[in-house]
């Protein structure tokens, strides 16, 4: 199993199909794709607007990876659902159009996790969601920052194969958890598809990858001691200023990574 290496377009100075085509141009393999809303963009399933993003992946060889609901840290995904399910429903149909594996939700902001009575709520929303994912052939997934037990007490609350949690490498050490322990301990539980950030911003811009606080190559060891099959590292840093010199630098590294963990599954 090759290991690639992808961005995602919330962080980039395009999005949609120029999203596409700039990682394309810096040789990236795919694309994490944001659903848009108020103050995110335009949103995917604008009429025309999926097309475009499938005809530039085709035309340029890059993967759509999967598609982000990052609208729901806005609304909050512990609302009711006569608020939450369209927007989860229009969240999963996009990403059937798109052809994506897989289709994840945050829960951050309005969607934190943050008490029993949120808990709650968001296992009721992931269960339906991820009913729904299942009959329409995706994975659905959640990225949030609760600790090991909890994460996996989400998991057994929600209850379905189709169900996944994101493993990013830096938001948990702002809530104060080892995303190398989380790697280990969530191992059966997590998508295939990893957050790669090493920090928040020290002047304006995200410290390169592996010069920051996130100790990232204990998290990338520690996926390959657990043997967790990562099929894409999605590079999460800040590159919406247009800088080309750090998204280089920061795919040689993701790069350089990524081929030891291909290694890593090819000698198992």
């Amino acid at each position: 199993m090759n290991c690639l290496v992808g961005l995602a377009d919330w962080r980039l100075p395009a999005r949609g199909a120029d999203a596409v085509r700039l990682a394309a141009s810096v040789g990236a393999d795919g694309v994490q794709l944001d659903f848009g809303g108020p103050g995110r963009g335009v949103e995917i399933d604008t009429p025309g607007r999926i097309d475009a993003v499938r005809a530039a992946a085709r035309e340029h060889g890059v993967r759509l990876l999967a598609l982000a609901g990052n609208q729901l840290n806005d609304v909050g995904l512990t609302r009711g659902p006569d608020v939450v399910r369209p927007l989860l429903t229009r969240l999963l149909d996009a990403g059937v159009a798109l052809g994506v594996p897989l289709v994840f939700v945050p829960s951050f902001r309005r969607s934190a996790i943050d008490g029993p009575v949120a808990f709650a709520r968001t296992a009721g929303a992931l269960r339906w969601a991820a009913a729904e994912a299942q009959a329409r052939g995706l994975l659905l997934a959640n990225e949030n920052v609760l600790a090991a037990t909890p994460a996996r007490a989400l998991a057994e609350a929600v209850g379905s194969p189709a169900f996944r949690l994101v493993l990013d490498t830096f938001n948990p050490v702002g809530a104060g958890l080892d995303p190398a322990v989380l790697a280990g301990s969530l191992a059966g539980l997590l998508a295939d598809q990893v957050h790669l950030k090493d920090g928040p911003p020290a002047v304006g811009t995200s410290p390169p990858l592996g010069a920051g606080d996130g100790r990232l190559d204990d998290t990338i060891d520690a996926l390959r001691a657990h043997r967790v099959p990562v099929r894409a590292f999605v590079l999460e840093n800040d590159y919406r200023d247009g800088d080309p010199t750090r998204l280089a630098t920061d795919l040689d590294w993701a790069r350089q990574r990524a081929r030891q963990s291909t290694a890593t599954w090819a000698g198992q």
